[in-house]
């Protein structure tokens, strides 16, 4: 079960870079990730790095997402068995 967490945390981690999660006011980046922007375009100076990943947020999304999906699938084993 902790396998499946975490390989559907990891799934959901990598498609919510998809999601745009600038914060206002902010001009010169776009940000990606959801809860916290994991990877950062440059808008400025993109010439020099305009992909940035920032591992601290990338490794807190997996960890967020991975124990969301782990007390989702510990709560539907527990009410199966308690069906049966």
């Amino acid at each position: 079960m902790m396998i499946l967490a975490v390989a559907v945390g990891v799934a959901i981690t990598l498609l919510t870079g998809l999601v745009e999660n600038t914060p206002n006011m902010l001009v010169g980046a776009v940000h990606y990730g959801y809860p916290l922007a994991w990877l950062v375009r440059m808008i400025v100076a993109p010439e020099y790095n305009p992909w940035v990943v920032r591992p601290m947020g990338l490794v807190i999304d997996l960890v967020v997402w991975s124990t969301v999906i782990f007390v989702i699938l510990y709560a539907a084993t527990l009410s199966r068995k308690k069906a049966q």
